[in-house]
């Protein structure tokens, strides 16, 4: 049995662009033609089309779109052997494919057993479950496919192995969330052990709206140890050695393990750059307030798409505190970006004065503070109109969550970095910015939240303390529990009771929010699916 490498290629392709993610695929397959005689290349999943692709799946043109990159691929492939992953027809039926190509033909054909449908998966939407195994003769070694979600129940492992297969390749196309990483690691050694199967579990990377697949492909041996690791977060090819001869895969290059803060900071990054690039946005620009939220959000654009193409604005009212004026410019100096300062005195007052007649003998209350918001998204949504920027909204998931934004206020724009980053873990990853190097000022970090719309505003004097309100978000949002579990837990029920009923009444908000980064299994959005209206008890 002769020896070949096993490569890993980890793309970030964009969904419905045939042409680019075949010129990516091609790029590879040159590159290992090149450089080896024998080889087996591994695409990830749906890597013709990209994934997500949703109801571009039910377009009449995409049979006609697959077959013509199918076909570009095929002609390439001399040498080796390579598996890609496409939607296909079989039988009249649509289903989540992956094909062997050798010598110019497809010599064998894959359908995914396990389709997810859960989180933000809705692959029975579109897709019929294969049943059958796949294995294929490559220089010698069988090799069996699967496909992602296959990986994570023991029944497609078992069968690729009954049918023969040594080594089992994966293709994914899974999304990062907080220890996604250590969770596929352990799964995928668990089936090697079961079945005494090496396998090589192959991802793509790169942002695709609010999700982001953060790579890490990987392979381990029939005793699951971790042979071979890609880096996270990088787009490229690695490969380990199958030296034939009845030998097992050799160990390869093992890069390092972020840990969560590097890891959910990436993952911003990640998904800032990619959005903006893959829909072609020159730059972005966002409110600066010298709040921690925006500093963050800030920090994380410039590192995306360099200083050149942000541009921070600074919207100072008469509660706009001196600290916060400093801060944002000294911020700003620091990264490079460009920094205007617009006040909102002018606008706030002409709205004022053509209200007046409306809002004769009435007090002033939130509809004032709601306004100053309102005229900061009037201006960032004005810039963003007459230079072509997307606007980056900067609230993060605790407020999203009770409903502490204002619509067509600071919540107008068109991505919301932090949208599922909860309160407390935005000031963790605020302070980790600075350890790479220090740009968000010091006293950002350190004051006390406040929204400055009214005298001395602090977001305390409308909310519990973040510390608290993110223990009940994250009982009650992402671990679904109930309100007496939640007290139970020994928090206030008071507290508790009065942020489930905030949760539950701001539905109607969080579905005119724009998307951002998932970095948790409950984000808003795909994640977590609430009616607005409903009679539902509270915290039930």
């Amino acid at each position: 049995m002769a020896g070949f490498e096993i490569i890993m290629a980890q793309l970030n392709t964009l969904v419905g662009d045939f042409d680019g993610n075949a010129g990516k695929i091609l790029e590879q397959i040159a590159a290992a033609e090149q450089r080896h005689r024998r080889y087996l290349l591994v695409f990830p999943e749906l890597s013709i089309c990209g994934y997500p692709p949703e109801d571009l799946l039910l377009r009449p043109s995409m049979p006609l779109r697959v077959d013509a990159a199918l076909a570009a691929i095929c002609a390439a492939v001399q040498r080796g052997h390579v598996v890609v992953g496409y939607p296909g027809q079989v039988a009249g039926q649509l289903h989540n494919m992956a094909a062997v190509i050798h010598r110019g033909e497809v010599v064998a054909e894959y359908a995914k057993q396990c389709l997810p449908n859960y989180q933000v998966f809705d692959e029975k939407r579109y897709f019929c479950a294969g049943s059958a195994a796949c294995v294929v003769d490559v220089h010698g070694l069988q090799v069996g496919l699967s496909i992602c979600e296959d990986i994570w129940e023991p029944e497609p492992a078992r069968l690729a192995r009954q049918a023969g297969a040594e080594l089992l390749v994966n293709l994914n196309a899974s999304p990062f969330h907080l220890d996604k990483q250590q969770q596929r690691q352990q799964v995928v050694a668990q089936r090697a052990r079961e079945n005494r199967l090496a396998i090589v579990y192959v991802n793509q990377v790169g942002g695709q709206d609010e999700l982001v697949f953060d790579g890490g492909s990987f392979a381990v041996n029939a005793a699951g140890d971790l042979l071979a690791r890609a880096p996270a977060y990088a787009e490229g090819a690695w490969s380990v050695r199958f030296p034939g001869g009845g030998a097992g895969i050799e160990a390869g290059s093992i890069a390092p393990e972020l840990d969560n803060l590097a890891s959910v900071y990436q993952a911003l990054v990640l998904g800032v750059r990619d959005y903006v690039g893959k829909n072609r946005f020159p730059g972005v620009v966002l409110g600066l307030s010298g709040g921690v939220d925006s500093a963050l959000t800030l920090a994380v654009a410039a590192d995306a798409l360099g200083p050149e193409r942000v541009e921070a604005v600074m919207m100072p009212f008469r509660y706009t505190s001196q600290a916060s004026v400093e801060d944002a410019a000294e911020q700003s100096r620091r990264l490079g970006v460009s920094h205007q300062v617009i006040s909102i005195e002018a606008v706030y007052e002409a709205f004022v004065a053509s209200l007046a007649e409306e809002f004769a003998g009435a007090e002033p209350d939130t509809t004032e503070e709601n306004l100053q918001a309102r005229c900061r998204g009037v201006l960032l949504m004005s810039i963003s109109n007459k230079k072509g920027s997307l606007v980056l909204t900067t609230g993060n998931k605790s407020e999203l969550a009770v409903g502490y934004s204002t619509l067509y206020g600071d919540m107008a724009g068109g991505f919301d970095v932090l949208k599922d980053v909860p309160k407390t873990l935005v000031f963790a990853l605020a302070r980790y910015r600075n350890t790479l190097h220090p740009v968000i000022p010091q006293r950002v970090i350190e004051r006390p939240p406040s929204a400055e719309l009214a005298p001395d505003q602090k977001d305390e004097d409308s909310l519990p303390p973040y510390a608290v309100l993110d223990q009940i978000l994250e009982l009650y949002v992402e671990r679904d529990c109930s309100a007496e579990a939640i007290i139970a837990e020994g928090l206030p029920r008071e507290q508790v009771e009065r942020v489930i009923r905030l949760v539950d009444r701001n539905e109607y908000k969080r579905r005119q929010a724009p998307i951002g980064v998932r970095i948790t299994q409950r984000g808003f959005g795909r994640d977590r699916r609430y009616p607005i209206t409903s009679g539902w008890k509270l915290g039930q």
